[in-house]
This record gives C-alpha cells, sequence and structure tokens, in this order.
C-alpha cells in the first residue's frame, strides 16, 4: 500500500509537496483504516481545489514517475540512431522561476509491502533533469525495525557516486555496464531479472492512471474491455451485476470479434442489450452511443477490476465528472467497505464536487486541497493539518461542505464579475 508520495519542482509545484495515506490520530471512522505491519493507512485520498490550482498535476506527478519506472529500461537508445531512438520524456519544472525552470525534478514514494513480503517498508525516488537521471535511491526497513531505513542502493550523477552495496554482487557488474543516464537502476534491475529490483517495478505496475478531464482518454479508456469479455459468458455477466448497481436497463453485451489489424490487434464491436418496455423482446445499442456517464463507468470498470484484485492505487482526475454525486459515492464504498476491499486496494482522485465532502463519506485526513498563490505556485495540503484564523484544528462536528464554499480552508476560486461587454 502507498503510504506517502512526495514530489518536487514539476508544473505548478514549485517547492516539496507531499501527499500523505497514513491515518492520523483522529476519532472518526476507525473502522476504515487498514493496519498492516505497524502501519495505519487510508484507503482513500480526495483533492479538492479551484480549476488550475494543481490538483491534475498531482495526478500527473504521480503517473509521470510510474511510467519513468515501467519505461525507463528503453530510454537509453542513442537519438542518432532510428532504431535505438531514446524514448525518454523529460519532465516539466516550474517554469515562471529562473533557478527551479533549469532545476531537476523529484519523485518519492513510500509503501508497505505485502504479508509474504512480512510487510516491509520501501522508500524509492529519483530525481530527472533533462539529461536524464540525477540521482536515485532505494532503502528498506523491516517491520521489527521500526522507521530505521537500510539502504539497498544510491546513485549520484553530480558526485559520481554509484553504491550497489545492498544487491547482490553478481549483478554488480552487469548494472554498471548497462546503465545510462535516462535510465533507472530500479527499471534496468528489473529488466535484468534482479529480484529485489523486479519487486520495486512490480509494485508499480499494480496502478491504474485516468483523467476523465480529457474527453479522448475517456473516449480510449472506455474501449478498453476485461480479458475474456468477448467469449466469455461468466466474464460479461460480472460487467452487467456492475452495472445493475447504478443502471439496470443494461442486461447484457453483445460482442463482435473484428477483422485483426496487421499488427494483430483484435477489434470488438459492443452492443449494449436492453429490454423492451412491456415485453421480453430486446433491443441493441452501440456502446458509444449510451451515455457520457456510462461509458465512463465503463471505463472504470478495468481498473477498478485490476486494483481490487492487486492491491493497487487507482489515481482518477475528475472522478466526479459526468457522474451523480451518489453513483461517485457507490463507487468509493468498493474501496471504504473491507469485505469488499479485501486485497486493501486505493483511490486517490480528484475533484470539484463538494457534496463529497459531507461528514458522513470522508476522514479529515482523506480531505485535501491545493491553492495556487499570486506567483503561480501551487501548495498541497490536509483539511486534518489546517489550521483556522484563531489557531484551531478544523473539528470532526463542522459542515466541511459549507465552510469550504465559504473559503475558510481556502483553495477556492476568487470570483469577480463576468462582463465581456462593456458599454462605451
Amino acid at each position: 500500500m502507498l503510504i506517502q508520495f512526495n514530489f518536487k519542482n514539476f508544473k505548478s509545484f514549485r517547492d516539496d509537496a507531499t501527499l500523505d495515506l497514513s491515518a492520523t490520530k483522529i476519532s472518526e471512522f476507525n473502522d476504515r483504516v487498514i493496519e498492516l505491519g505497524n502501519e495505519k493507512i487510508l484507503p482513500v485520498v480526495a483533492i479538492f481545489g479551484a480549476n488550475a490550482s494543481g490538483k491534475s498535476n498531482v495526478q500527473q506527478a504521480f503517473s509521470y514517475m510510474v511510467y519513468y519506472v515501467l519505461r525507463s529500461f528503453a530510454f537509453g537508445g542513442d537519438a542518432d540512431e532510428k532504431k535505438s531512438k531514446s524514448e525518454f520524456m523529460q519532465p516539466t519544472p516550474f517554469l515562471f522561476d529562473s533557478t527551479s525552470k533549469d532545476a531537476p525534478s523529484t519523485f518519492e514514494v513510500y509503501f508497505i509491502g505485502e504479508e509474504k513480503d512480512k510487510y516491509r517498508q520501501y522508500n524509492f525516488g529519483f530525481s530527472v533533469d533533462k539529461k536524464g537521471v540525477c540521482e536515485e535511491w532505494l532503502n528498506v526497513c523491516a517491520k521489527s525495525a521500526r522507521g530505521k531505513f537500510k539502504p539497498i542502493f544510491y546513485r549520484n550523477r553530480d558526485n559520481n557516486e554509484l553504491d550497489l552495496s545492498g544487491l547482490p554482487k553478481k549483478v554488480h557488474d552487469n548494472i554498471k555496464t548497462s546503465l545510462q543516464n535516462e535510465t533507472l537502476i530500479v527499471s534496468l534491475g528489473a529488466k535484468l531479472k534482479v529480484e529485489k529490483l523486479k519487486y520495486i517495478r512490480d509494485w508499480f505496475l499494480k496502478h491504474e492512471m485516468a483523467d476523465f478531464g480529457d474527453p479522448f482518454e475517456n473516449l480510449f479508456l472506455s474501449r478498453y474491455t476485461p480479458d475474456g469479455f468477448s467469449d466469455n459468458e461468466n466474464v460479461r455477466k460480472k460487467v452487467v451485476d456492475y452495472f445493475s448497481s447504478f443502471d439496470n436497463s443494461i442486461i447484457d453485451f453483445k460482442v463482435e470479434k473484428l477483422k485483426e489489424d496487421e499488427d494483430d490487434n483484435e477489434h470488438l464491436k459492443i452492443n449494449t442489450v436492453h429490454r423492451l418496455i412491456n415485453s421480453d423482446e430486446t433491443v441493441t445499442l452501440p456502446l458509444q452511443e449510451e451515455s457520457a456517464g456510462t461509458l465512463k463507468m465503463f471505463a472504470l470498470y478495468l481498473s477498478l477490476q485490476e486494483v481490487m484484485e492487486t492491491g493497487g492505487v487507482l489515481f482518477v482526475d475528475e472522478l466526479n465528472s459526468r457522474l451523480h454525486p451518489l453513483l461517485v459515492r457507490n463507487f468509493l464504498i468498493n474501496f471504504l467497505d473491507s469485505s469488499i476491499n479485501k486485497n486493501h486496494a486505493q483511490i486517490i482522485f480528484t475533484t470539484h464536487d463538494s457534496w463529497t465532502l459531507s461528514n458522513n463519506l470522508l476522514r479529515r485526513d482523506e480531505i485535501w486541497f491545493t491553492e495556487k498563490d499570486r506567483d503561480g505556485i501551487s501548495s498541497l495540503y490536509s483539511l486534518a493539518d489546517f489550521v483556522n484564523e484563531d489557531g484551531q484544528k478544523i473539528r470532526k462536528d463542522e459542515n466541511y461542505e459549507k465552510n469550504y464554499l465559504l473559503g475558510k480552508y481556502g483553495a477556492i476560486p476568487e470570483l469577480k464579475s463576468m462582463i465581456v461587454m462593456e458599454d462605451e
């Protein structure tokens, strides 16, 4: 499970930002807190804030880290040779500062391993600039060590330092020979089948990203289907059961396999099946003609299924977009209910929907805000840590939604009159 995500100098976040999923010592909804090893971890985090305040950049920072870990073994190609051209993707630093625009971007996670890994904690991170990796580190802490981390490896480009002492000696030469500026040791080591590094890489493989603020990605995601969806009736029934929790008009799916393309990719034509009113007859409708909300829930199904099975993190930008608040609540119950969420999956989502701030849904430490100052610098903070103008922390009996809309927690837009035409 993810305990903490730290990042710095990425897009609108110039300074250090921390998203902490460890539970604080507050009294509400203690039954939903997940205890692993010596840690108490939250299954849900919601991020609120004004438009352009940096909410999406938190998701994009995490997505960039995941992408870099999973793909950086292919980043070291020679750009002058077409066949081995590097796929290296530079980060986007904070550009409105003469120092930060040329400084590296930093990404770091703390997470706890599975029971079979004896609930060890890991700390992994790296800094990267337009030339490649500046620094990278991996540390581990046993359950019995209580916060004392032991280094597995460390590298620093500027100091020409490379310490692999925590890895098997037999792999040192291979890593030193193959490692390139743009490549992470974790990614390379996983490719070389170094067990410790493969474990870290595989943790990142569990996570699912979705950006529903982008209509093209929404459509793209809705075209993905679960394994066996085309020819396994039981798989389709599970999807129908999922839809029945919010829309019982869809009673089945009809799937037609279309001709495969040159890359042997299978294309599916998906129709939804509806029953006619006062009749046992049915009618089919192309999936793409269903409502935007239905398409979004179809797109979310596969990601939900994946993280529920693997215990990964689902990071969704604009979860509430085109969805009714009660449907969002129903979706979140999958993560909040331990009888459903047996593998300790987590969801982090951004939203504008203040209804989600209702006191009977989220803990104070599950509510986070982004705010951008007049210099365009974003900050990230939790309601549990917020101190009001009287120097007091927020009480659990406050009306979070009302106070947020009144601006008592910050993170709302500064509204001015929208005068687009004036009489001369």
